[in-house]
This record gives structure tokens, C-alpha cells and sequence, in this order.
């Protein structure tokens, strides 16, 4: 498929014999996202782990200093005094038996879900509905609590996941390109630094090996990884 005028416009203002420091590439960001809408803005990183080792596994959640321009839809499964806190914290949907029912039968309209650990016994068989959409709750990420209005609002506040895929590339987002340049780059060094806090111990040689900052639908701009860590 050709690519678009718009995107070679953006493309060729890019130098491919150039790694861009962060600040740089978010500033070319900015400056290559459509006009047509508020792009958002990505990054993916190739790491040097293996995933298929479960102590090279690297996935973790942190809360951007300016949040992701976007508010998330969160659902929660939760009763009683939990769900009622959930649900003055903010969370679109908060549910039972019944909100497990209708995931169950492939309601995914939802950036995040969270459950209070007594309902996970229930919640696991929705495995197959939400393991593939990287929606199941996991202690791991904070997203299975017995305070699920904390993890609401730290969700709703800004707070991302990350996990390394099976190609060993960790991809996040940033940001809108609407941000300032400063807002960017200061969400973006927020999460490479926990990222690389992350690394295994196991993990040999340069950590970050590329790297790449992009908004939708627009060209890759390749990452200084040397200064990265």
C-alpha cells in the first residue's frame, strides 16, 4: 500500500542517519502528528531479556506525571462497601456475578480492570476474554486490591502498564501531541526510569538496545538508546 502524501511530508523530515535524543524526538513528534486530529504519542523499546524466561519478564505500571491526555474507562469487580468506594472514585462500572457474566459473554468496552482478590476465584475464568486484550487484573500491576478506589483513581490519574511482548519489545504511550514538548518528555523518562529499574539480573549486555517515538499513523523517529541509560 503507498503511503499517504502526509505521512512522506512527515517521514521526510526525519534524518534516518540520526538518533534523536528523547527531547528531540518528541519535539519532532509534535511536529510530524496529523492536523487533522490530536495524535497520540508512542514509544517502543526492544530490550535485551528473553521472555520466555519468567525471571527476564519485565512488566510493571507507572503513573505519568502528566497522564496520557485520555481518560481511561475502568471496570471494577467488586460488592459491598468496596464497590461503593469504587464507584465514588470513579469507575465506569462496578459489578459482581453480574458484571462477570457480561464479560464473560465479550463486553470489552474498557481500558483497565480492576477486582478485590475474594472475586478473582470468579474472575480468572475470564481469561480467554481478557488475557488477550492484556486486561486481566494482576497483583503484579496493583489491579487486584482490597482497596480498588486507590487503584481507580491512580488509573484515571495517569497511571500505564507496560510488559515486555514475546519479541521482547515494551510499547507505551506518552502522551497526546498537544502536550508540551516538556510534558513528553518528562512522561517519558518517568517510564523508561522504571523500566530500566526493572531490569533482571539476568538480563546481559546493553538493556535498551532501539528504540523508536511515534504519534498515530506517523513515522517511527529513532532513540539515542546510549542515552537512555
Amino acid at each position: 500500500m503507498a503511503k499517504s502524501k502526509v505521512y512522506e511530508a512527515a517521514a521526510a523530515k526525519i534524518d534516518r542517519d540520526t538518533f534523536y535524543t528523547s527531547a528531540e524526538a518528541v519535539a519532532l513528534a509534535k511536529e510530524t502528528g496529523s492536523k487533522k486530529f490530536d495524535s497520540t504519542v508512542e514509544v517502543a523499546l526492544k530490550l535485551a531479556v528473553d521472555p520466555r524466561k519468567a525471571d527476564q519478564m519485565v512488566r510493571g505500571t507507572v503513573i505519568l506525571p502528566h497522564g496520557t491526555g485520555k481518560t481511561a474507562r475502568v471496570i471494577v469487580f467488586a460488592t459491598g462497601p468496596a464497590a461503593e468506594a469504587a464507584l465514588a472514585a470513579g469507575a465506569d462500572e462496578v459489578g459482581g456475578a453480574e458484571l462477570i457474566e457480561k464479560v464473560a459473554a465479550g463486553y470489552t468496552a474498557f481500558d483497565s480492570a480492576v477486582s478485590t482478590p475474594e472475586l478473582m476465584g470468579q474472575v480468572g475464568r475470564l481469561g480467554k476474554v481478557l488475557g488477550p486484550r492484556g486486561l486481566m487484573p494482576n497483583p503484579k500491576t496493583g489491579t487486584v486490591t482490597p482497596n480498588p478506589a486507590k487503584a481507580v483513581e491512580e488509573i484515571k490519574g495517569g497511571k500505564i502498564e507496560f510488559r515486555v511482548d514475546k519479541h521482547a519489545n515494551v510499547h507505551f504511550v506518552v502522551g497526546k501531541a498537544s502536550f508540551s514538548a516538556e510534558q513528553l518528555n518528562e512522561n517519558f523518562t518517568a517510564a523508561v526510569e522504571e523500566i530500566v529499574r526493572l531490569k533482571p539480573s539476568s538480563s546481559k549486555g546493553r538493556y535498551i538496545q532501539k528504540g523508536a517515538i511515534s504519534t498515530t499513523f506517523g513515522p517511527g523517529i529513532p532513540l539515542d538508546v546510549n542515552a537512555l541509560v
